[in-house]
């Protein structure tokens, strides 16, 4: 069952979910989600397609508002905040994000124009320390050697590490990772897994939630999880207790082993 944190959130929660639920006509995306994030916490959202993983992190973007429940993030709860103001402090990276970014872009504007909140450069005025600090990030996404490629020839293992470095441009408070691994080949995941490792690790990097599919795409270092099959929450908790093979069987309604090996997880059938 999940573990599910108290009505109020903490005084540190940097994201709080309580019975959350989301309707699309006779659909429902999310069935009573209850979860907290606290600012020196490293989430991961697993589940299989159709889930309702990205519609949870669109909410904790606060690009979606639920049909029923409490979600309160950064200290302001949503509905009764100007979400043009909370968004700047929010760090996000998305396949949707992706499709929205000129395809003549350079990968250099792609990453400092996260500062005036814009995809395109136009008349925005940047000083030589927004692009300093564009370069540390894009050398810590290890995408440096691309800053002045375009963005629309790049792979879609670059697009993915240029839209991480992006996402935390801003010094967000919270990191919303939507499928980071997604499409990489064996070489690309373990560089970027490696890379996520070293920013989980950082004790000045912001809370961070990531979504994936798959237990072999969790960097080391994460902290908790919550499984979500259907809409509901399988299990919620430390990664340690909450990651069992009987979870993820549950989550992923078929028999699983899991393996850990050197904080990484494996999982496979039969």
């Amino acid at each position: 069952m999940p573990i599910l944190p108290a009505i109020v959130p903490a005084p540190d929660a940097v994201l709080h979910l309580w019975e959350v639920t989301v309707r699309r006509g006779s659909a429902i995306l999310l069935d009573a989600v209850s979860m907290e994030v606290r600012a020196d916490e490293r989430w991961v959202i697993l589940g299989p397609n159709g889930a309702g993983k990205s519609t949870l992190i669109a909410i904790a973007a606060a690009q979606m508002h639920p049909t029923a429940g409490r979600v309160h993030i950064l200290g302001e709860r949503l509905g009764a905040v100007n979400v043009a103001d909370l968004r700047p402090r929010i760090g996000l990276s998305t396949a949707a994000l992706a499709g929205r970014v000129p395809p003549l872009e350079t990968v250099r504007d792609v990453v400092v124009s996260a500062g005036y909140g814009v995809l395109g450069r136009w008349r925005e005025r940047y000083e030589e320390m927004d692009f300093a600090r564009a370069t540390e990030l894009m050398e810590a996404m290890g995408v440096a050697a691309l800053a002045d490629r375009q963005f629309g020839v790049l792979s879609s293992g670059e697009r993915k590490r240029v839209l991480a470095a992006r996402a935390l441009m801003t010094d967000p408070e919270m990191l919303l990772l939507d499928e980071p691994a997604a499409g990489l080949d064996l070489a690309g995941r373990e560089d970027l897994l490696n890379r996520l490792t070293v920013l989980a690790a950082d004790p000045y990097a912001p809370a961070t939630v990531l979504v994936t599919h798959h237990v072999e795409e969790i960097p080391r270092g994460f902290s908790h999880v919550l499984l979500l099959r259907s809409g509901r929450a399988v299990a919620t908790g430390p990664i340690e207790d909450t990651l069992t093979e009987e979870a993820l069987s549950a989550t992923f309604d078929m028999p699983l082993h899991l393996q850990s090996r050197r904080g990484r997880f494996f999982a496979y059938a039969g």
